[in-house]
Parts: structure tokens; C-alpha cells; sequence
């Protein structure tokens, strides 16, 4: 019952920005030089690869569990915000940081793993191109050591 409270919830505020949220971030912007943040098509795009990502997330019983507490909506916002400025755009980051808010969770391999493998599947879904893939993977991945807490 709480995975389908979560999923329930989760859908509904993935919900909100998916009507404005361009259909593929590939094709947003044109790809070129500049940010990151540019380059996958600005906040509507990040937007639109978090939300789908939530929604994959929120199926996955290997790991939906450790959202269940979550107040989804701030949880949202917090993720948009770190990929947007890690991504290199004008937004900041308002939340604790990862080893804080990870700590005692006992989140394993397999689990950040899974995590990993439903961003790449929403990237893919939304035609992020390669480049822009890697990258944002790259900025991402070391977080691991911040959230996993097995050896």
C-alpha cells in the first residue's frame, strides 16, 4: 500500500510540467556550444528528463521504497535544481548535501545503480544526444560515493 501511496503521488507531481515540457530535449535547442544547461534545452528539458525519471522510479520496487517519506514535490524541485546548476545553469542548489541526506538510508550498489539506469533510459527516451548524455552522467556519477553506504 505505501508503494502505490508513493507511486500515486509521485505521478501526480511529475504531472504538473509535462504539459509545457518540450517532447524530446534533444530537439529543444539545437545543439552547439555553451552550458550544459544550454545545450540540453534550459530548465523546460531538465524538467521534462526529471519528471520522466520519477515516473520510472516510482514503479521500481527495488528502490521506490526509499522515497516513500519524501515530500515529493520539494524532492522534485531539489533535483531540478542540482542538475540545473551542475549542468552549469543559473539556478542554486537549495538542498543538504548528499552524504547528509543519504546517511543511515543504507542505500547499496545495485540500488544508486538502478537509479543510474532509469536517468540513461529517460535520457534515451528524450534523445539527449551522446555527448550531452556523458556529460551530464559524468557530473553526476561522482555522487556515488556521497550515497552509496556498503563498500
Amino acid at each position: 500500500m505505501r508503494h502505490l501511496v508513493f507511486a500515486t503521488l509521485l505521478c501526480a507531481a511529475c504531472a504538473t510540467s509535462k504539459a509545457n515540457a518540450p517532447q524530446n530535449v534533444g530537439e529543444s535547442k539545437p545543439a552547439a556550444r555553451g552550458t550544459l544547461f544550454d545545450r540540453l534545452g534550459g530548465r523546460p528539458a531538465i524538467e521534462a528528463v526529471i519528471d520522466d525519471f520519477f515516473g520510472r522510479v516510482s514503479r521500481d520496487e527495488r528502490i521506490n521504497a526509499s522515497f516513500a517519506g519524501a515530500h515529493l514535490p520539494r524532492l522534485r524541485q531539489r533535483l531540478v535544481e542540482q542538475v540545473c546548476a551542475a549542468s552549469g545553469g543559473p539556478c542554486t542548489y537549495s538542498g543538504r548535501d548528499m552524504k547528509t541526506v543519504h546517511a543511515g538510508m543504507g542505500i547499496t550498489g545495485a540500488q544508486f545503480d538502478a537509479l543510474v539506469g532509469h536517468l540513461v533510459a529517460t535520457l534515451d527516451k528524450l534523445e539527449v544526444p551522446e555527448k550531452e548524455k556523458a556529460e551530464l552522467l559524468s557530473v553526476l556519477g561522482p555522487m556515488r560515493g556521497d550515497i552509496v553506504e556498503e563498500p
